[in-house]
């Protein structure tokens, strides 16, 4: 993770702003002093905790959504979010926060398809942060009772232990890669909620065994749902809309709940806290 990886020795740029979040982990190479590296690692994972979950306070209290799709570089992440919010945008609102370590290439995708974004640019990073999610989200305007799609870095070991705030992690893997993906980053696949198998129109063209993929990737996760696509072909895209409409049902019942708790202790204040109101009548 980032204590020993070596990420983070520069700042992260979000474009087209020239807005850079104070985010400096502090990072050791140090492996002779195990001892101090994992207290920098909990150090670190506590301070994005914070982090995390006033992001997912934001979300709740506007019943946005927020997803964090993860995979490795090449994966069809951008091709799934560009028709995903061509279909989508016109239901509820989305929006699109997308993480690289250089260039606004995949934010300009997403706004030519017909969504807001910014492009988060990590430099060295291989992952996004909760902290880095806050200030982008100073320019981005959240999709208030939709879904917003957080484009994590091309990474499938760091990404995993960083909560953003997000309602569910979806790890995304194509059939041109290979089929043991998730026995060999096991924590990715146990930290998701969400497998996406794309590129599925290519599998007449590749070597991928689609069942053992799945036999693998439920060993490692035993509740993990998956479903199969192709983000290029439209083939098998509504199961993946139709679990988007169900988890944008599911924020804003989220959302309500909230309001309900938030009125309930209002009144109990009233009642409860300040005595009496004089009133006086003129």
């Amino acid at each position: 993770m980032c204590a020993t990886c070596g990420c983070g020795e520069t700042e992260p740029v979000i474009h087209p702003h020239d807005h850079a979040p104070d985010h400096a982990h502090p990072h050791q190479h140090d492996h002779a002093h195990d001892t101090r590296r994992i207290s920098l690692e909990q150090d670190i994972l506590a301070k994005n905790a914070g982090f995390a979950a006033s992001n997912r306070r934001l979300f709740v209290e506007q019943g946005v959504l927020a997803l964090n799709l993860v995979s490795s570089p090449g994966s069809g992440k951008t091709a799934l979010l560009s028709r995903t919010v061509q279909i989508l945008r016109d239901e509820f609102p989305v929006a699109v926060i997308g993480g690289d370590q250089q260039t606004a290439n995949d934010a300009e995708r997403i706004i030519a398809a017909g969504a807001p974004a910014v492009q988060i640019n990590t430099g060295k990073g291989c992952h996004l942060d909760a902290h880095g999610i806050g200030h982008a989200l100073e320019r981005l305007a959240l999709p208030k009772g939709g879904v917003l799609f957080i484009e994590n870095v091309g990474n499938l070991v760091c990404p995993a232990d960083f909560d953003l705030g997000e309602a569910a992690k979806v790890v995304i893997l194509s059939v041109t890669e290979g089929e043991d993906k998730p026995l060999k980053y096991p924590n990715m696949f146990a930290a998701a909620k969400l497998m996406l198998l794309n590129k599925t129109d290519l599998l007449p063209h590749v070597e991928f065994d689609v069942d053992r993929c799945l036999d693998y990737a439920r060993r490692v996760n035993r509740e993990l749902d998956i479903l199969q696509l192709s983000a290029r072909t439209g083939e098998g895209m509504e199961p993946w809309l139709e679990w988007l409409r169900r988890g944008r049902h599911d924020a804003l019942i989220q959302q309500i709940n909230q309001l309900e708790a938030d009125l309930a202790a209002a009144r109990s204040r009233l009642i409860h806290g300040g005595g009496a109101i004089r009133r006086t009548v003129i």
